[in-house]
């Protein structure tokens, strides 16, 4: 689809002058944009750059202090999410709206209920609706499998059919590809094809610049709450995007000497790892990182990367084998005493394990480190050193904040992420587990991170890097080992590997040969 064609389609959404204040930042600055019938329009731009304000103000979880909003040439006001939805508006967030002991079915008819008289849900009639959306978008899902047992990529889909359920024909769809894999962003894009082809809209914010020159008919960017272009991908590059975004060139590439590495940091020997469900997801896995090296540990998410980082951070005991740091043994160590032995730890969901998110930043960032010298004297904290340890690491770090005294809640999610990197960094440290560790965030900050990260190699700091997120892998890895069914598939030198290569043993391809010679 051609921006052309897409001009001839009328307008149904539309934003004008959108500005909104909150305390000591102006998040969007006068902000205009117009959303055509059939098309996907990416909204680029720095974490805080004011994308996801704007997308809450549509969908009547914000509302602007300036200008106005037209839903089919006709001004609106937006007052809550309910009637957002009455208009037509849905929006899948980057953190589900899903509850996970209920079935797809269930989700998807909550608070939109169908009853059969009075008091009785009619589950068959909701089931044959679902089932109709599914096909027609080739949103493929069980209506009757609970949100528990789906893989991130299926919970998205019930996602989107939640807000088709709901006659949505304008989608607003916010980092839908942060937690997907290669093969389920891909699934994504069909179905957003098949979407625009019905005539919806989409509105598409993303962090991944090829993805947005693959997908969309037109390209906004955001930069410190203003609109500072539009462009089309055919006239873009991944360079461009970049730049316009950051306000500067930025490297896409990362940039290293090759690797020295030296004595063994880290050892891993036959390990053994239950999930939350009991069932046996780290399955007899041997790695060794050695200092001044990185490993990385690529593969499809959900095949025991996660159950792996908890048991070597001590979140998590194994059941059989050995986890050895430094000589010593931490098979059933505690995340205290494994973070004493100089062990630092970039968590996959930034969230839950990285923040507390009710405190400020201040506390956020002596988590490991309050009950020490010179932060705490006994059981006497000292608030002067822990703000200024907060102070210097948001400077140090460019982590976008009014003050240091604000929630971390406050934070966009790019920022969480360099609060963390900041924390863990700027301690004495000789192994770094960096899971997913740019997740979610943009080009500008993903570059930082990734020279923080060489540079802690160079320093002689062992480095394990676990992501979903190929590129990354082979950027950053001198070794890269592909877990796939809770083993280690193959271990190869990032020099000699390849995006196809490293596809087909994260989808079990050799292993799967293997069984039947």
């Amino acid at each position: 689809m051609t921006n052309t064609h897409v001009q001839k389609h009328p307008v149904v959404l539309e934003a004008r002058g959108i500005t909104k204040r909150f305390p000591g930042v102006v998040a969007n600055d006068n902000v205009s944009l117009k959303l055509h019938q059939g098309e996907v329009l990416a909204l680029l731009g720095e974490n805080g750059a004011g994308k996801s304000t704007l997308m809450n103000i549509l969908y009547g979880l914000y509302h602007q202090d300036e200008g106005e909003i037209l839903v089919r040439g006709k001004p609106t006001r937006v007052n809550n999410p309910h009637e957002a939805i009455a208009l037509g508006i849905g929006m899948v967030h980057q953190h589900f709206q899903l509850v996970p002991v209920m079935t797809v079915a269930e989700n998807v008819m909550l608070g939109n209920e169908i009853t059969q008289g009075r008091f009785f849900l009619n589950r068959n009639r909701a089931i044959k609706q679902i089932r109709e959306i599914s096909q027609q978008y080739g949103l493929e899902i069980d209506p009757s499998a609970l949100i528990a047992d789906l893989p991130v990529g299926a919970q998205q889909r019930v996602e989107i059919i939640k807000a088709l359920y709901r006659n949505a024909d304008i989608l607003i769809l916010d980092e839908p590809t942060a937690v997907l894999t290669p093969q389920e962003s891909d699934d994504l894009f069909a179905v957003m094809r098949a979407l625009t082809a019905e005539g919806k809209a989409i509105i598409f914010i993303t962090h991944k610049l090829r993805e947005v020159l693959d997908i969309a008919d037109r390209i906004m960017v955001l930069r410190s709450g203003r609109v500072v272009g539009e462009t089309m991908p055919v006239q873009a590059s991944e360079e461009r995007l970049a730049a316009m975004m950051v306000g500067r060139e930025v490297l896409l590439q990362v940039e290293k000497d090759p690797a020295v590495p030296t004595d063994v940091v880290l050892e891993v020997r036959d390990l053994q790892v239950l999930d939350d469900r009991q069932h046996l997801t780290v399955n007899g896995v041997d790695l060794v990182v050695r200092a001044g090296e990185i490993l990385g540990i690529a593969g499809v998410q959900g095949n025991g990367q996660t159950e792996l980082v908890a048991a070597l951070t001590g979140l998590r005991q194994p059941i059989a084998g050995s986890i050895t740091i430094l000589g010593k043994d931490t098979t059933v160590a505690t995340p205290r005493q494994v973070s004493e032995l100089g062990v630092a730890h970039i968590p996959e969901d930034r969230q839950r394990e990285g923040l507390v998110t009710s405190y400020p930043l201040t506390d956020n960032a002596v988590l490991e480190l309050y009950y020490l010298p010179p932060f705490a004297q006994g059981i006497v904290t000292n608030s002067q050193a822990i703000t200024e340890h907060a102070q210097n690491l948001v400077q140090q770090f460019d982590v976008r904040t009014p003050n240091v005294t604000v929630s971390a809640s406050s934070l966009s999610g790019g920022n969480q992420q360099k609060l963390i990197v900041a924390r863990e960094f700027t301690r004495p440290i000789k192994l770094l587990i960096a899971a997913q560790p740019t997740r979610g965030i943009d080009v500008g900050s993903i570059e930082f991170i990734h020279q923080q990260i060489v540079r802690k190699r160079d320093e002689g700091t062992a480095v394990l890097v676990v992501s979903a997120e190929l590129d990354e892998i082979l950027a950053l890895s001198d070794r890269i080992a592909v877990m796939y069914r809770g083993k280690i598939a193959a271990t190869l030198e990032a020099s000699e590997a390849n995006r196809e290569e490293l596809g087909l043993l994260m989808a079990g391809g050799k292993m799967a040969v293997e069984q039947e010679t």
